[in-house]
């Protein structure tokens, strides 16, 4: 079954987000709340909090693991977390094969995806092409077109004169057609370890024909029997002029695959977190082949560490110095800006404060920090020379003498002595260390584990380990769980999901293997959170307000929609395979008869629809045990078959009591199961009521509703 319009679809969406906004207003008002506020939460509760919270999504059966564990199952999880080196991640590492440039370089990742610069130098004769005989013939490919732009560009004048008729078929390119045609044809005749290698002995215009034109399932079957490598190598002879994009792609796969299917969570989460208050822009100039060792060597391998390493990581990695053009800055007194002439005259370069104000503003003090714009120039001045050496070869951060500028500099009430490379060494330790610094980073870890108005005694605590331990952040993450805040029911499932965050809980909670990850980074994108892709320093938001309204509701509604009905670029979704896993993985003592109670409670009627519960008359055998519960003969559904007759009545209310309790991890507002109830009954009534495409829809709506939007 599948919404019969797009406006009974969007009608659905809109009274999801109303209910969500009002339930987002109802703890303002204060009335009977803070009699709760306090309550500690049970076993099963806090169980969810940590998952919640420290990973992407909560797969069927994680809570009952933990609670089974005892009451401590979940801080031994979450030390274990704490500790990434020592947990497998093998599924995830052979997922990740198929993108090389991960494990590169930033040299490499140029070499391999590079930009319309490279192509260009090698052209004129300013660049040497690689000499790996496979790459070269790839950079033939990309030069041949190349000169196929620029003799365009000298005869577009004389072509425009005789210019064919609109809608004239250009005879080139079904030239190239037939030869991308003819030279499929050839390849598949041979071994699939041969036919790169085929491939690149053509002539360099058949290699750009074919790379070019081959479609349907002739490149779907090519690109399946190419090694992880030769699959770049197409993809680079494909792709337009200076493909270093390309690069990005890989990266962004495999980040959405780490998030989703990595047994460290924690540290994807961390990740996700330290990427974002230390936000670059991955598309501009050579961050494209920067961005994937900054992720992988400066904030992966430092978002479990000490923040003071974090921060110098970050100042000195061409990434951040591109990014926020430190790498620009020179000191107007310094030799690069004349400052040695004899005649006393300056160049018209000088600083540029971009990176100082941010690593005040955004990285350690705060907006607040008690800095006045002098300190910004002069923490400028300070880290000129802090550059990096030839960015458009992906060169490495260099510490630039001739661009300092010189002498003794006052900032922040202190003096830094003249020092070159020291002076920044100096002042970015001093950040580091300042007690607003910790109250910041506090505040910000706070916000994004407890809520987005964090509670300041929590913050407070927090930021007296960040100066006791200096700035040890897995310390910090500690005082933070062990918190009466983080377990308590006032700061249980109270913040929203951010676009990613949402996408990969829909893939975690409903264990779906991501196959498609470039159609799961495509939907992330359309949501408004392309990946790496935050233009601001500030990087993405992450409150409730910003994910939180009727747009980006009809947008998740849409993408689990699409999801469940097979029409998400080729991705599988079980929905039958999810029930029973929900079933096996019901809290403890839950028998079929329970299932049914709690249904049949949920199930009121709205506007006019009939409570399925009257339908149906629920005859279901009283047994306990795991194993008789799957097989319990309950009407509508089993675990066996996962759905059966589940297209209308109580078949339907059992399955999706069973959807909510798996995928949102308990009980789902009346509002909500009303109108997904409402809209089953209106299908039915249509006739288009059968029981996969119906499990299929109550899996979407479920995945739509605003409590499935929070964490």
């Amino acid at each position: 079954m599948r919404l019969r319009s797009a406006s009974r679809f969007v009608l659905l969406g809109t009274m999801i987000a109303v209910s969500a906004h009002a339930a987002e207003r109802k703890p303002k008002a204060k009335v009977k709340v803070q009699a709760v506020a306090s309550a500690p939460l049970s076993a099963r509760e806090r169980a969810s909090q940590f998952l919640d919270r420290f990973t992407f999504g909560v797969r069927p059966g994680e809570v009952e693991k933990l609670v089974a564990a005892g009451p401590d199952g979940p801080d031994k999880w979450f030390e274990q977390q704490l500790k990434p080196a020592a947990i497998p991640d093998g599924d995830l590492e052979r997922r990740l094969r198929d993108y090389p440039t991960l494990n590169m370089t930033s040299p490499q990742v140029l070499a391999t995806f590079p930009d319309r610069g490279t192509i260009t130098r090698i052209a004129d004769g300013k660049a040497q092409p690689p000499t790996d005989p496979q790459l070269a013939a790839v950079y033939e490919v990309q030069l041949y077109k190349l000169q196929l732009e620029r003799d365009a560009k000298r005869t577009a004048q004389l072509n425009a004169a005789a210019a064919a008729p609109a809608g004239t078929v250009d005879p080139q390119k079904e030239i190239d057609k037939a030869t991308a045609s003819r030279i499929a044809g050839q390849l598949f005749s041979l071994p699939k370890g041969e036919r790169m290698k085929a491939l690149l002995a053509l002539p360099v215009a058949d290699r750009a024909a074919f790379t070019l034109n081959v479609a349907g399932q002739q490149k779907t079957t090519l690109m399946a029997d190419f090694t992880p490598r030769e699959r770049e190598y197409f993809n680079c002879m494909a792709a337009g002029v200076g493909p270093s994009y390309l690069a990005l792609n890989e990266l962004t796969q495999a980040r959405i695959l780490r998030d989703i299917l990595s047994e460290r969570q924690l540290q994807a989460v961390m990740a996700d977190f330290w990427f974002n208050h230390f936000n670059i822009y991955a598309p501009k100039d050579s961050d494209q082949w920067y961005t994937t060792a900054y992720e992988r060597d400066v904030i992966r391998k430092n978002a479990l560490g000490k923040f003071s390493d974090l921060l110098m990581a970050t100042a000195t990695s061409p990434a951040m110095l591109v990014y926020l053009d430190n790498w620009l800055s020179i000191g107007p007194n310094s030799p690069a800006n004349g400052g040695n002439n004899a005649n006393g005259k300056r160049g018209n370069r000088g600083l540029n404060e971009n990176y100082a104000r941010e690593v005040m503003e955004l990285h350690t003090l705060s907006v607040n920090g008690g800095y006045s714009q002098a300190d910004v120039t002069s923490l400028a001045a300070v880290l000129t020379g802090w550059s990096v050496d030839h960015p458009e070869l992906a060169g490495p951060y260099l510490f630039d003498p001739k661009k300092h500028e010189p002498g003794p500099k006052q900032w922040l009430g202190q003096t830094i002595p003249a020092g070159e490379a020291d002076e920044g060494t100096t002042a970015l330790k001093a950040l580091a260390a300042s007690p607003k610094t910790a109250h910041f980073i506090a505040w910000k870890l706070a916000q994004r584990f407890l809520a987005d108005d964090p509670p300041a005694p929590a913050v407070d605590r927090i930021a007296q380990t960040y100066m006791s331990t200096d700035g040890d952040i897995r310390a910090m993450l500690r005082t933070l769980v062990q918190s009466p805040e983080f377990n308590s029911r006032k700061y249980f499932r109270n913040k929203v999901k951010t676009p990613v965050e949402f996408v990969a809980s829909t893939f975690r909670t409903t264990a779906t293997d991501p196959t498609n990850p470039g159609v799961i980074v495509q939907s992330i994108d359309r949501m408004g959170m392309g990946l790496y892709r935050a233009l601001p320093p500030t990087g993405y938001y992450i409150t409730a307000d910003k994910w939180m309204n009727t747009g980006a509701l009809l947008d998740r509604l849409n993408f689990a929609l699409m999801l469940t009905a097979g029409k998400f670029g080729g991705q599988r979704f079980d929905s039958s395979r999810l029930l029973a896993l929900g079933l096996m993985s019901q809290p403890a003592g839950t028998t079929p008869s329970t299932i049914a109670s709690r249904a049949s409670v949920k199930a009121a009627p709205l506007n006019g629809a009939p409570s399925a519960a009257k339908v149906r008359e629920v005859r279901i055998s009283q047994r306990t045990s795991d194993s008789e519960m799957e097989d319990a003969a309950t009407p509508g559904i089993t675990a066996a078959t996962g759905a059966s007759s589940v297209a209308t009545g109580t078949g339907a209310e059992l399955a999706l009591s069973v959807l909510e309790t798996t995928l949102v991890g308990g009980e789902v507002s009346a509002q909500t199961n009303g109108l997904i109830l409402q809209q089953l009954h209106q299908s039915a009534s249509a006739g288009a009521a059968n029981s996969a495409s119906t499990l299929d829809m109550l899996t979407a709506l479920v995945l739509g509703a605003p409590e499935f939007q929070l964490r």
